[in-house]
């Protein structure tokens, strides 16, 4: 136990000094963030001790609020005003990211790996572009879901379906995008695949139930699952399909389209849909006797995660973040190299996200353009890792036996 502890000592510095860096640079302020729209005056109330009203207000994501409620309560302690509550709100999710960090740089270091690869799927767990953005946003739900999904499906492939139905549940308590991860989970389960559905929804009702107390929370959830038709980001692949509008908002230089009424009640059903319908793909592969890793299901998880943000008319900047760190945890994990892709995954978030923006003088349809560029090709490479493993290996082995081209006389 204490060799475990010098040897990942390092990587935990590390991983303290990456959230205490990000933390300190996107929770500045909390005004005019998500977080003071829609999340404040319920954290308030909590805080007064007002529960029933503390139900009324949470937002959709407020089973969130009450998983990290201990958090919540903590700068009373040393009486912080309202920018300490909103930095101890962020905390757990940090230290969530921290936590998955060391863990793969304890597996790259059993795997042989260099101090490079430890490095760079340390800092992507704990202090890529996409963290501090979600930060900025007041999302850092999004962080901590992320999180929480890798760590149900690691749990399942170790055949604890009990503990990997408690982190599911919690998962999509956090946010209901979660769901994605029911298929990777029993995907990735040897056995007791029932019990961890009914533990994931048993955890799901206890942290929600609070919030059913105010009687608005179901509406709120209900109304976040159909996407609102006055927002149609550009990064997704529904843009060009969305009528330009004559009036853009001055807040939302990007907002050029709008959004069919009819995609807005379906968007979320079908990104559902997909990953169900991927989950049973990997599931009749496995019972036609193909030979998968056991790291298919982060796999599917990350090409899941992916396509949520692919197929959300309402794609915001932070929806990506959940994804490179499954996309990561698979990397270090199943290929046991390091996490390039990880690594380019994280650029092109920042790229496309962050400064391929009307600001910069990108147009929104060229933004959808560059999205569309960067999405497909990885929705692609995924897809064909996850259903045909062999097939890249097979394409070198055949040019290897034809050997060089021959020179011309």
């Amino acid at each position: 136990m204490r060799s475990r502890v010098r040897e990942n000592l390092p990587a935990s510095a590390g991983a303290a000094l990456g959230i205490l860096i990000v933390g300190w640079l996107g929770l500045t302020d909390w005004l005019w963030t998500d977080y003071d729209n829609e999340a404040r005056q319920a954290i308030d109330a909590l805080l007064q001790g007002h529960l029933l009203k503390f139900a009324q207000l949470a937002p959709s994501y407020g089973g969130s609020l009450v998983i990290r409620a201990p958090f919540l309560f903590a700068p009373k302690l040393w009486g912080g005003g309202e920018t300490a509550v909103y930095r101890a709100a962020a905390a757990p999710c940090l230290l969530a990211s921290a936590v998955l960090g060391v863990w793969l740089v304890s597996r790259i270091r059993v795997h042989g790996g260099s101090r490079v690869a430890r490095g760079a799927a340390l800092m992507l767990c704990v202090a890529n572009p996409m963290t501090l953005s979600t930060l900025e946003s007041g999302h850092p739900e999004e962080l901590l879901g992320g999180v929480l999904c890798i760590a149900a499906v690691l749990v399942a492939a170790r055949g604890r379906a009990g503990w990997s139905g408690l982190l599911l549940g919690l998962a999509v308590a956090n946010q209901e995008w979660a769901l994605v991860a029911v298929g990777p989970v029993l995907l990735a389960l040897p056995r007791g695949r029932l019990r961890a559905l009914i533990t994931s929804a048993g955890t799901t009702v206890i942290v929600v139930l609070p919030l059913l107390l105010g009687g608005q929370f179901v509406g709120r959830v209900r109304s976040a699952a159909s996407v609102d038709t006055s927002i149609f980001t550009p990064w997704q692949l529904w843009w060009f399909i969305g009528p330009h509008r004559h009036i853009i908002p001055p807040a939302q230089p990007w907002n050029t389209r709008y959004d069919p009424a009819w995609l807005s009640q379906l968007a979320h059903p079908i990104i559902i849909a997909v990953a169900a319908v991927l989950a049973l793909g990997c599931a009749w592969l496995r019972h036609r006797a193909i030979p998968r890793p056991a790291q298919e299901a982060l796999l599917l998880l990350a090409l899941g995660l992916l396509l949520r943000c692919a197929l959300d008319p309402w794609d915001n900047w932070y929806y990506p973040l959940p994804y490179l760190l499954a996309l990561v945890s698979w990397e270090v994990l199943a290929l046991q190299r390091p996490p390039v892709a990880g690594l380019v995954a994280s650029f092109a978030g920042w790229f496309v996200f962050q400064w391929a923006v009307p600001s910069h003088g990108v147009a929104p349809d060229l933004q959808s353009l560059l999205f569309i560029a960067w999405a497909l090709p990885a929705i692609a490479a995924m897809t064909v890792a996850l259903y045909a493993p062999g097939q890249v290996q097979r394409l070198r082995l055949a040019l290897a036996r034809r050997g060089p081209l021959p020179s011309p006389a």
